[in-house]
């Protein structure tokens, strides 16, 4: 869009920012911001000139969090603090965090995280002061077929004609990843500030899925890795 002036990219994936700036080396309004979600300086300066704000930085597997309970601690909750602390020192007018279906009645310290997260962009909303800023939450479930996620792991075990589950009755809610960026769009221009967006998607059970991807050859349970 002409009306937009510039687009951060702030992370600490050195790779995908190179991808990122070989994809779209033609555009000018791009710019790459080296740094952490723990580290809030860092953040002050990214933020320098920003208006809206997308968080999506998080550790997002369950058993990686479950392993180094602390180190998503540290990201995903005192991240989202840092965060908040760089956007109300800057001009950042609206904020929109991405959280998780796992965040509700968390079993998981990933969930249990992005409850937190969740809980301290709310409440963000009470000590704006005059400032012109809101914070808002999107939760969807698994987008399909991103980073990480199960189908991937079905797919790369196809060739096998077995797939491993961990439980048979898991049921996942799934979103495409255009889906996610429309909601994202529309949480920008329609929010408030304190909402916690959740979209309406469909789920299904595991198994079925398994059972689609290797042509109905068996499964068998176990812990996917």
């Amino acid at each position: 869009s002409k009306n937009i002036g510039k687009i951060a990219v702030y992370s600490r994936d050195e790779l995908k920012q190179y991808h990122l700036q070989t994809k779209f080396k033609k555009n000018k309004n791009l710019r790459f911001f080296i740094g952490d979600i723990r580290d809030k300086q860092r953040l002050v300066y990214a933020l320098e000139g920003i208006d809206y704000v997308i968080h999506a930085a998080a550790l997002k597997q369950v058993p990686t969090a479950e392993y180094n309970p602390l180190e998503a601690i540290k990201t995903n909750v005192l991240g989202a603090q840092n965060l908040i602390e760089a956007c109300l020192q800057t001009s950042v007018k609206k904020v929109i965090a991405l959280s998780s279906d796992k965040a509700v009645a968390p079993i998981n310290l990933y969930g249990a995280t992005k409850l937190c997260s969740d809980k301290l962009f709310i409440a963000s909303n009470n000590y704006t002061g005059n400032k012109n800023i809101s914070f808002s939450v999107i939760r969807y479930g698994n987008v399909m077929g991103s980073r990480g996620s199960v189908l991937p792991v079905f797919l790369s075990q196809k060739g096998s004609g077995t797939v491993t589950l961990t439980h048979k009755d898991m049921t996942r809610f799934n979103i495409l990843m255009e889906d996610c960026i429309k909601m994202v769009i529309w949480a920008l221009q329609n929010s408030y500030g304190g909402e916690i967006f959740v979209p309406k998607i469909p789920s299904f059970k595991i198994r079925d899925l398994a059972k689609v991807v290797t042509c109905n050859k068996k499964y068998t349970r176990g812990n996917k890795k």
